[in-house]
C-alpha cells in the first residue's frame, strides 16, 4: 500500500486562507439547487464546472493521503457543506447533548479505526476530515443510492426495484433513537453500481408526507468509492428517496468531530470462522434542541439538523436493523452474485454469518431500552435471509445475509 503523507500550510498562508474563507460569499439559492441536483440526479454525460467542484471540495488547511488512495482534507469546521445553508450558518456547530442512559449490555465502547489516520495522521483542532470527492463519484453515488428506490408503507413489501433487504424492525411506536452493534465484513460486490451494506435505519413515516430517514453503518460500494473496502457511511432523505445525501456530499449533516471521516475505510474486518470485529452505532434525538445526533464507537460524529427534516420534529416511527444489497440485474435475468454480510446464511450463526446485536431503542426520557419483539423481512430469503434471537449478553439480535445467486435464488 502507498505510504501516508500530509501537507501543512504555513502560518502566513493559514491566516490568509482563513480571512479569505470567512469573507467569501456562501452558496446562493441557485448554487444550492445546483449542488443538490449534482448529488441527487444522475447525469452520465454532464460535467460539473470548476466553480461547483471547488464548492463541493472545500479549501483545506491540511491534506492527508490514506494508504488506500483516498485524500482526506482537513476543512475548517464552520466551512463544511452544511453551513452553506444560511439557516444553519447562523447557528454554527452545536455542542453534543447528553448521551442516552440505560442499558449497558455489550461491553465498553471502542474506537473506530480508519485507514486515513492509521499511521498517526490527524486533523488539527477546529477542522473536520472530509474525504475529497471526484466528479465521477458525485454522479455515481446517486445512481447507487436513489435509483428506483422506494420504501413501501405496507411493512416494506417486496418490490422489483433492485433493493433487497434482510432486516429486523420495530414499528408503530414513538422512537427517539436507536443503537446496535454491527459486525464488519468486506462482501464481494460483482457489478457496477451495486452495493452491500449493514446499517441502522431511523424512519419518520408521516402519512401525508414522503418518507424521511437517517441511516448509518458500513457499506461496500466499489463504483462509488473506487475500492472494495468497507466504508463508514451515513445517508439521509426527506422526500421518500427521490433525492438523498451520502456522508458530506451535500448540505444536510453537521460534523463536529475531527477524529472520523465519513465515507473513509474502516478496519479490521471479520473473517469467516475467525475473529469478529464490530462497530457500535447510536442515533438519538437531542431532548433540548431536537436535532438528531450520531455516535460511532466512542466518538460523537455530529448531527442532522431537525430544521432540514421537519418530520423528525417529534419522533421516529420505525427502526430497522440489518442488511441491504442493490441488485442491478434486470427482472428476469440471473440474480446478482453480490453477497450480503459474510455471504453465508444466518443459520450458520456466530463467526460465519453477519450479525447485529444489542439492538436497542431510545424512549422519550432519553433512556436506552431493549428493542423487544422484532419483526423480520427478507424479500428473497433464498438469496439473503434473516433470523432473530435473544441472549443474556447480546440482548436482542439478528443474524442475516447470504450469497445472492445460487441454485435456489431466483
Amino acid at each position: 500500500m502507498e505510504s501516508s503523507y500530509c501537507h501543512d500550510i504555513t502560518p502566513i498562508i493559514s491566516i490568509f486562507l482563513l480571512f479569505f474563507l470567512l469573507f467569501s460569499p456562501i452558496f446562493s439559492a441557485k448554487d444550492l439547487k445546483d449542488l443538490r441536483n449534482a448529488n441527487t440526479t444522475f447525469h452520465s454525460n454532464k460535467k460539473l464546472t470548476n466553480n461547483t467542484m471547488k464548492k463541493i471540495n472545500k479549501p483545506f488547511v491540511k491534506s492527508i493521503k490514506s494508504p488506500d488512495g483516498d485524500i482526506i482534507d482537513c476543512v475548517l469546521i464552520h466551512l463544511q457543506p452544511a453551513f452553506d445553508i444560511p439557516i444553519l450558518k447562523a447557528t454554527g456547530p452545536l455542542d453534543p447533548p447528553e448521551i442516552p442512559n440505560g442499558n449497558k449490555k455489550g461491553g465498553m465502547e471502542t474506537e473506530v479505526k480508519q485507514l486515513w489516520n492509521s499511521k498517526g495522521e490527524s486533523c488539527p483542532q477546529g477542522t473536520i476530515p472530509i474525504r475529497r470527492q471526484t466528479e465521477s463519484e458525485i454522479f455515481t453515488s446517486d445512481s447507487i443510492s436513489t435509483f428506483g428506490k422506494t420504501t413501501s408503507r405496507n411493512d416494506f413489501s417486496p418490490s422489483d426495484n433492485g433493493h433487497e433487504h434482510a432486516i429486523g424492525y420495530v414499528t408503530d411506536g414513538e422512537f427517539y433513537g436507536a443503537k446496535a452493534t454491527l459486525n464488519v465484513w468486506a462482501p464481494n460486490v460483482t457489478r457496477a453500481h451495486e452495493f452491500s451494506l449493514s446499517q441502522i435505519w431511523v424512519i419518520a413515516d408521516v402519512p401525508t408526507h414522503p418518507l424521511s430517514t437517517f441511516e448509518a453503518g458500513w457499506q461496500v460500494a466499489p463504483t462509488m468509492y473506487g475500492t472494495s473496502s468497507p466504508r463508514l457511511f451515513i445517508f439521509s432523505t426527506n422526500d421518500g428517496y427521490r433525492s438523498g445525501c451520502y456522508n458530506l456530499k451535500c448540505p444536510g449533516f453537521v460534523q463536529t468531530t475531527q477524529e472520523i471521516s465519513l465515507g473513509a475505510t474502516i478496519y479490521p474486518v471479520s473473517t469467516y470462522n475467525g475473529r469478529q470485529f464490530d462497530i457500535k452505532v447510536l442515533i438519538w434525538k437531542d431532548p433540548r434542541h431536537g436535532n438528531w445526533w450520531l455516535k460511532v464507537g466512542n466518538t460523537v460524529v455530529g448531527y442532522w439538523p431537525v430544521a432540514l427534516f421537519p418530520d423528525f420534529n417529534k419522533h421516529a416511527t420505525t427502526i430497522q436493523y440489518g442488511g441491504e444489497v442493490y441488485n442491478a440485474q434486470r427482472p428476469g435475468q440471473q440474480h446478482t452474485s453480490t453477497i450480503m454480510g459474510s455471504g453465508h446464511f444466518p443459520a450458520e450463526g456466530y463467526g460465519k454469518a453477519s450479525y447485529v446485536r444489542n439492538m436497542e431503542i431510545i424512549d422519550e426520557y432519553n433512556a436506552l431500552k431493549p428493542v423487544g419483539d422484532v419483526n423480520l423481512i427478507a424479500e428473497k430469503p433464498k438469496c439473503y435471509d434473516v433470523k432473530n434471537g435473544f441472549d443474556k449478553f447480546w440482548g436482542y439480535y439478528i443474524f442475516f445475509g447470504g450469497p445472492g445467486n445460487n441454485p435456489n435464488c431466483h
